[in-house]
């Protein structure tokens, strides 16, 4: 029975000895970075329930107002996701089939390319935002109809052939959420709030306008050096900051979120309730290419089956000044979030070691 005992407590005190290590390292990930000039946060969760958390640096460097753990970031292209989410609950309803053709919902001078292929990255499509960038004039705000419009009149041509490879595309993106509207005949940000945010209970996130952003409190402004290496509002730098003459698309970013709403989108992805699991499982599952090879993009998610932590998907993002991200171990179930608003390079440092933490955190 001693030996029993004896051996139950070093077993006890192993794990928790394991345990504080992993919190030790990721603290001190989380320090270096603070001390190279990071300004952001991190939270690491498991089985939903948040295990680190830590914010620094600033909401506003200007009013030098200190960042929040509960601020709110712009998201960027983590946003993806929920316009997958969107197409998704689209097609459970019937009012779309994924291999549908994008022809059959809009006007644009490509064809051949399925819905599939738009939420994938693998559509061949041009960059919307080289058109917009040399043709918009960036004094008015442009929106969905408008970048429908521009790809019309100017015509980039293609850069691959419908699923040929996977090649980024924000503009596959805005057909995505034009599509929405035009199967349901809503408006897409009205759409996600009914269909996402408030049955999540996601009450800080949002699809907002520059003035609706103006207007949170607590909304981390993101910020880029200027020529004397102080930091700034992103948004002072008008001519390359497309999210301001950019800012009524819809689609491919512009959702504006916090670190634990984020957890509560995470963790209803382990359940049926926006859709089934089958279509998840599709949602976070490799694609296949025309030649019959992989491409490792899912419904919104990148996706990643050989890491050493099992099953992983996740997404960037990155809006002038802001960088974020979020992963998720989903055979572990636990989630790392991490949102920058300085743009800063000790990002990539924090969210390695930050990882590797996390994926051996008992």
């Amino acid at each position: 029975m001693r030996k029993l005992y004896a051996l139950v407590s070093i077993l006890l005190l192993f794990g928790t000895s394991l345990a504080y290590s992993q919190e030790d390292q990721a603290i001190k990930a989380f320090s270096d970075a603070e001390t190279k000039g990071f300004s952001g946060l991190l939270l690491l969760a498991s089985n939903g329930e948040i295990i680190f958390e830590k914010a620094t640096g600033f909401r506003s460097y200007e009013n030098q107002i200190p960042l929040l753990p509960t601020d709110v970031f712009e998201m960027a292209s983590v946003s993806k996701q929920f316009t997958a989410m969107m197409i998704m609950i689209c097609a459970e309803k019937g009012l779309l089939d994924y291999d549908d053709l994008l022809e059959k919902y809009l006007t644009t001078p490509y064809l051949g390319i399925t819905i599939r292929q738009l939420l994938t990255h693998t559509n061949g499509l041009p960059d919307y935002q080289a058109v917009m960038d040399q043709h918009w004039d960036k004094s008015k705000v442009a929106d969905n109809a408008a970048i429908l419009e521009y790809l019309q009149k100017y015509r980039p041509p293609m850069l691959a052939q419908p699923g040929e490879k996977y090649e980024y595309s924000n503009t596959g993106y805005v057909f995505l959420a034009s599509i929405v509207e035009k199967v349901t005949g809503r408006d897409f940000i009205e759409l996600s709030r009914e269909w996402i945010f408030n049955p999540l209970g996601m009450k800080d996130t949002d699809i907002r306008t520059l003035e609706e952003k103006a207007e949170v409190v607590n909304f981390a402004a993101g910020h880029l050096q200027d020529e004397n290496g102080v930091y700034v509002n992103a948004n002072k730098f008008h001519a390359s900051d497309y999210t301001v003459w950019l800012g009524n698309r819809k689609g491919p970013g512009r959702v504006s979120s916090t670190a634990r709403d984020l957890l509560l989108w995470d963790q209803a992805l382990y359940t049926d309730k926006l859709v089934s699991r089958e279509t998840l499982y599709t949602a976070f599952s490799p694609t296949i290419l025309n030649d019959g090879l992989w491409s490792n993009y899912g419904f919104g998610w990148e996706v990643d089956l050989n890491s050493s932590f099992g099953k992983i998907v996740s997404h960037t993002g990155d809006n002038p000044g802001y960088r974020t991200i979020i992963i998720r171990l989903i055979e572990q179930n636990k989630t790392l979030i991490m949102l920058n608003n300085n743009a800063h390079e000790a990002k990539d440092e924090l969210i390695k070691k930050a990882l590797d933490a996390l994926g051996n955190w008992e």
